[in-house]
């Protein structure tokens, strides 16, 4: 089933329901949003464009791009959302091999001046050509779209190398979005859900069950991730749903916190795409309560793996609260999970693996990359690239990347367990942690900190907060003070810049 159906469907029902905003500002209701897609998909029809075909949108947040989104998707063709904060190269390249035939860009002059455009059309948004196609007369009805139908081509963040195109169809779309009501929350029409992260990757994912209960969808009038802005946006509009990545959470619980507030008005944040350290989600609950729910997955099985859900973060007073706080939770409703080791045979309760993911929202491969296709989907299976173990009750903990992975004198160090045991100290405020090539020992133990402000923790004080907690070879051997740590637009630590500065030492 076309994903734009739910559009059309609610539109129809619930035609006065107010659907977009912009910051406060109420824009249009489900009739007007519906209107815009098939305007959007019958200019599309008038330029060839149909099924099999892709279409791209370049830019930022903004009240236009799901109109544009579901505009595509009406038509029958594929959606290539590309990070609007890339460089118009790297979008052009995206462009190139995913051979889309037609762009929507906020900078479409830039697009074009780039050399790997090639023979893609770029319509600029709010442009002339752009308010040309929302006057077309619509379509009356999405085109239909067989269940493994591309609908959405992601392309990875790329930040070891030029990104894949995972190739989620429309049954990949209708099932992690159902499984966000198994899993993760309920939505109600009065829900709004905010798109503080890029709507061209995870928080976009959320948009399409929203849709299908009628919610409201809010842009901040920033276009992005302002904490102030965003505590404001939610004592206006209330019941306001988010997806964050750590590092937005902690810089909403510090907004927060020096504003005195307890985040009225926000229902559900969702935090995932990166580690939430202990510490971190403890203090999110003391100044906001219990507003979380957190979600493991990647771009090849788009937020839908394991949730950890407001419950169990919520409840102390359970005995194995803190083990469950470090997990990720456990398997999504449409998803199998396993362990495996590097036969790939399954591993059993408590011992540390590859984690291996199976179920009806995982792509169906990587477009034109049969390489990583063999080495990423064996026997149904989306090998993960993720180290993890399950526990008996099947909460999932990661440990970390497999290539993050530090060996010191042949002993394996997971570089999460240093840093969770580093930011327990007070003066440490963002910690990451890498290996360095050492000649004694295969590897140290490196560990980038971030200072609370005003502080200089001391590196023996720093290697008590260690010892305190693991065991003494896995404490660094070097800490490196750094006002930041470099991060993708995602919030995830570039741990590859991190090395390139060790090397460069």
């Amino acid at each position: 089933m076309n994903p734009a159906e739910w559009l059309a469907r609610t539109a129809r029902a619930h035609p006065d329901r107010p659907a977009l905003f912009l910051g406060a500002r109420h824009v249009t209701d489900y009739a007007g949003f519906a209107r815009q897609a098939g305007s959007i998909a019958a200019a599309l029809a008038a330029r060839g464009i149909g099924a099999g075909d892709r279409v791209a949108i370049f830019q930022p947040n903004s009240i236009d791009y799901l109109p544009l989104f579901y505009g595509i998707l009406w038509a029958g063709a594929t959606c290539v959302p590309v990070n609007g904060k890339l460089h118009a190269r790297e979008a052009a390249w995206i462009l190139g091999h995913s051979g889309t035939r037609l762009v929507f860009a906020k900078d479409a002059d830039a697009l074009r001046a780039t050399e790997d455009i090639g023979q893609t059309v770029c319509i600029e948004t709010g442009g002339p050509d752009h308010a040309a196609m929302l006057d077309t007369q619509p379509s009356d009805w999405p085109e239909p779209m067989a269940g493994d139908a591309p609908a959405w081509l992601f392309y990875t963040s790329g930040t070891t190398g030029r990104p894949k195109g995972a190739m989620l169809t429309c049954d990949n779309l209708l099932a992690a979005s159902l499984s966000y009501l198994a899993d993760v929350d309920d939505v109600a029409p009065d829900d709004a859900a905010l798109y503080a992260a890029p709507m061209s990757h995870g928080a976009g994912l959320y948009n399409f069950i929203h849709v299908q209960r009628g919610a409201r969808h809010v842009v901040p009038e920033s276009g992005g991730f302002d904490p102030a802005e965003i505590l404001s946006l939610a004592r206006e509009l209330g019941n306001i749903s988010m997806f964050a990545a750590p590092t937005m959470v902690k810089r909403l619980v510090d907004r927060a916190r020096s504003e005195g507030s307890d985040g009225a008005g926000i229902k559900t944040i969702v935090y995932g795409g990166g580690p939430m350290y202990v510490a971190d989600i403890k203090d999110a609950l003391s100044v906001l309560g219990p507003k979380f729910v957190q979600i493991y997955g990647q771009g090849e099985a788009p937020m839908t793996i394991s949730a950890l859900s407001r419950a169990d973060i919520a409840d102390h007073t359970h005995p194995d609260w803190e083990a469950r706080l470090a997990s990720v939770g456990r398997a999504h409703s449409v998803a199998e999970v396993r362990i495996l080791d590097a036969e790939g045979r399954i591993l059993p309760p408590g011992d540390v693996g590859e984690i291996a993911v199976r179920g009806p929202q995982v792509m169906a491969g990587y477009l034109d990359n049969p390489e990583a296709n063999a080495k990423t989907l064996r026997d149904g299976w989306l090998l993960t690239g993720d180290l993890g173990h399950l526990d008996h009750g099947g909460y999932l903990t990661l440990h970390d990347r497999a290539k993050d992975l530090v060996i010191s004198g042949g002993s394996n160090i997971y570089p999460r367990e240093v840093e969770e045991a580093l930011l327990t100290h007070p003066e440490v405020s963002e910690v990451s942690v890498i290996g360095q090539p050492d000649p004694e020992w295969g590897e140290i133990v490196v560990a980038f900190i971030v200072a609370e402000p005003g502080c200089t923790p001391a590196p023996a004080d720093l290697d008590a907060a260690c010892t305190a907690l693991i065991a003494r070879f896995k404490k660094p051997k070097r800490y490196v003070m750094v006002p930041d740590l470099p991060k993708n637009n995602y919030g995830k630590v570039l741990k590859t810049e991190l090395r390139a500065r060790l090397g460069d030492d």
